[in-house]
């Protein structure tokens, strides 16, 4: 009896583990497989003024930028002199000025890293998540943002220097070991590449015409009507108020109907353009032509055509085409390349390598669609045939008079214009042609960088100092994008389908796997930022900004609304003053060894930040507005640090040895709330060391600022809430 039960428990536990097992290489498989898949979001290249030059990744030749262009990781911008441009991404916009050199180092769900080579951007950050990443990088600093707000950075034109203007926000400079954080209400300036140097100060009340012009173009995205039916992830939907207008439909709920000619249908006026890693992308011509495209569905409604966007509580996930290719570029269409778009309901299957997981978050965030008919049309179309044709489906669109629309197989690899080239399609033919969620067509160069590359038609080109320029990233970027020549061959043999991850990775030269453009600053200088939880994210994120006077005035000078209105961050017990960081952090490294808890002592000349006169009684209390920190000792810096033959306004890094081992200096400054200390006034001597008083009220007296602030101060008649 004894025998028989242990042969029974053996036999169970061989059955429980291979239970297991089953369940696990699945998991296993999916999660390889995820790694295959591309990112959820592109950018779009969407206003245009003046000269403005694109180069898509990997490849060496500029040309002429088209608006509605997606943009990704390795592609670059050139905005000539008395130009602007304008690239969103949903969760935040880049505002380019002229003279400036643009590009995506990375660009993925989680991580934003643009390589500013010269010239300015402006950077509106709307949402930023826990593990979001968004850094600028400039030839002699890396600056990492902390939270959503309004930036401004500038990068000289020769790179010897960066400028950052914080109006809302906050964020930190990295550069060669030493780290500064720049607070809402203040500009700062970097200089040096071999010692990065910081000059600290008020950012002020004035706007010149590009701090206008880029809050004109934000207050369009702020003001959109479209945000009541779209999600605001959707990257170009502030454009479809302005061309079409949203009815509610008993079958869809609100359709969005463009302001379009009889007979006009949805991916007819355009031309597709070989974008990696989705492969065949469209680009419309229309102005408002991105969002419809890349999201939702198009339904023919009572005689004409209404786009209906996905669920406005889903985060979309971006799409090259929502559409289904009739013949698949074969035989059956005499050769030629046809195609139409989606209807609501309808599961779109990507030609591109991907996961289960993805595939139904492209489709649950971009229509409604139950779980069961994805799964069914995926393992029809992808797991049991092992190809894309897809069958046992009616689509609601391919019977619609004009919905389809054909070219030439020659024109579409080519990227020409689509509605230069369609030929008519019979009914005979559509009847006959099967179904595809893929085009079996190769790409040629001209749908990669233009069809008007190599003609006699002037492009302007960044300066070859420009583009040959380093630039320092605290993040590691991915390897530089490999070019189109290179991977040819790959894609001929594949036709229709992206080059796979790890063929890339086999077929990209030796020199090419890793950017040679970028230098990452040490470990030493690359800390993580701040925890984003709730409450950091709550200064200014769901407010429009245009309407906030306090956007220009510096936060020192009064705790804003948000602020005196943020019980989670009022709440916690007073500390002793032995447990409080200094708060004289702006100007000073962060992240060096040397910058010790003790570090943060008050100095005898410390800048007029520190004057307890130029503080509001609330805000010199220890644990009025701030988040809990944690409990440490700082040392002083060492006297005179800072050469006497630089600048007089430049605050200097120090360098001295800790005391104690190394503290997390940037949790100093993640503590610290949103009512920063005032820029370091030029006029400011060096700061000299002090032994720290008892009491926070005790602050050692400091010479007097040249032009000290009032705590009261005034709005200005010019705050960007006043702009038209």
């Amino acid at each position: 009896m004894q025998n028989e039960w242990k042969q029974s428990l053996r036999t169970l536990c061989a059955l429980v583990a291979l239970a297991l097992l089953v369940m696990v290489l699945p998991l296993r498989a999916a999660a390889q497989d995820d790694d295959d898949d591309p990112p959820g979001r592109a950018a779009r290249l969407g206003y245009i003024e003046g000269s403005v030059s694109f180069q898509p990744a990997g490849e060496s030749e500029w040309v002429e930028a088209m608006p509605n262009r997606p943009m990704t990781t390795g592609d670059q911008l050139w905005v000539d002199r008395d130009s602007r441009a304008e690239v969103e991404l949903g969760s935040a916009s880049v505002y380019l000025n002229g003279h400036t050199g643009f590009s995506f180092l990375n660009l993925d769900d989680r991580t934003i890293q643009i390589q500013l080579s010269s010239g300015a951007i402006s950077l509106r950050v709307r949402r930023l998540d826990d593990a979001d990443v968004v850094e600028v990088d400039t030839p002699n600093q890396a600056f990492s943002i902390f939270r959503p707000g309004r930036y401004r950075i500038e990068a000289s034109e020769d790179g010897s220097y960066t400028v950052v203007t914080v109006r809302e926000g906050e964020g930190e400079s990295s550069g060669n070991d030493q780290s500064y954080t720049v607070h809402q209400g203040q500009r700062a300036t970097f200089s040096g590449t071999d010692r990065l140097r910081a000059d600290v100060e008020q950012a002020g009340e004035d706007l010149d015409d590009f701090d206008q012009w880029s809050f004109r173009r934000d207050r369009r995205f702020e003001d959109s009507p479209s945000a009541r039916y779209v999600s605001r992830d959707v990257v170009g939907a502030e454009d479809l108020g302005d061309y079409g207008d949203w009815r509610p439909s008993p079958e869809y709920g609100a359709v969005w109907y463009p302001r379009v000619d009889a007979g006009w249908a949805p991916y007819h006026a355009g031309h597709w353009a070989w974008v990696d890693p989705w492969g065949w992308t469209w680009v419309d011509d229309a102005p408002w032509g991105y969002a419809p495209f890349h999201y939702g569905r198009w339904a023919f409604v009572e005689g004409r055509w209404g786009w209906v966007p996905g669920p406005i509580e889903s985060r979309p996930v971006y799409a090259p085409a929502l559409v289904v290719f009739v013949g698949g570029g074969g035989p059956g269409m005499g050769g030629n390349v046809a195609w139409f778009a989606l209807g609501p309901r309808e599961v779109y299957v990507p030609s591109y390598h991907v996961s289960a997981a993805y595939v139904n978050r492209v489709n649950i965030s971009n229509t409604v669609v139950t779980q069961t008919t994805i799964t069914n049309v995926y393992n029809t179309t992808v797991i049991n045939t092992r190809n894309t044709t897809v069958v046992n489906v009616t689509y609601a669109n391919r019977n619609v008079s004009g919905a389809v629309t054909a070219v030439p197989q020659q024109a579409f690899a080519g990227g020409q214009s689509v509605a230069h080239a369609a030929v008519p399609v019979t009914r005979q033919q559509l009847a006959a042609a099967s179904i595809s969620a893929r085009v079996a067509v190769a790409p040629s160069r001209g749908a990669v960088v233009g069809v008007h590359v190599g003609a006699a038609v002037h492009v302007a080109a960044p300066p070859a100092a420009v583009m040959n320029r380093q630039v320092i990233a605290r993040q590691a970027p991915p390897p530089a994008p490999v070019s189109f020549a290179v991977k040819q061959q790959a894609l001929a043999a594949h036709p229709g389908q992206p080059v796979a991850r790890q063929e890339m990775q086999r077929i990209r030269p030796a020199n090419s796997g890793a950017q040679p453009m970028v230098r990452q600053v040490p470990a030493s200088a690359n800390a993580g930022r701040p925890g984003n939880s709730p409450a950091a994210n709550r200064p200014q994120m769901n407010r429009p900004a245009m309407n906030q006077p306090a956007m220009n005035q510096p936060a020192v000078n009064r705790p804003s609304q948000m602020q005196q209105n943020a019980p989670v961050e009022n709440a916690r017990p007073a500390e002793t003053p032995a447990a409080r960081p200094g708060t004289a952090n702006v100007g000073r490294p962060v992240n060096q060894p040397g910058n010790s808890p003790a570090a943060n002592h008050p100095q005898p000349n410390q800048p007029a930040m520190n004057q307890p006169t130029m503080r509001q009684p609330a805000m010199s209390q220890p644990a009025v507005n701030r988040p809990s920190e944690p409990s440490r000792q700082v040392e002083s810096p060492a006297r005179n640090e800072r050469p006497m033959n630089e600048h007089p306004a430049a605050v200097q890094p120090v360098s001295h040895t800790p005391a104690a081992p190394a503290a997390q200096p940037k949790a100093v400054e993640a503590a610290r709330p949103q009512n920063p200390a005032p820029a370091a006034h030029p006029q400011q001597s060096a700061p000299q060391p002090a032994a720290r008083p008892a009491q926070p009220a005790q602050h050692p007296q400091t010479q007097p600022a040249a032009k000290p602030q009032a705590a009261d101060a005034k709005k200005h008649p010019n705050d960007p809430a006043k702009k038209p």
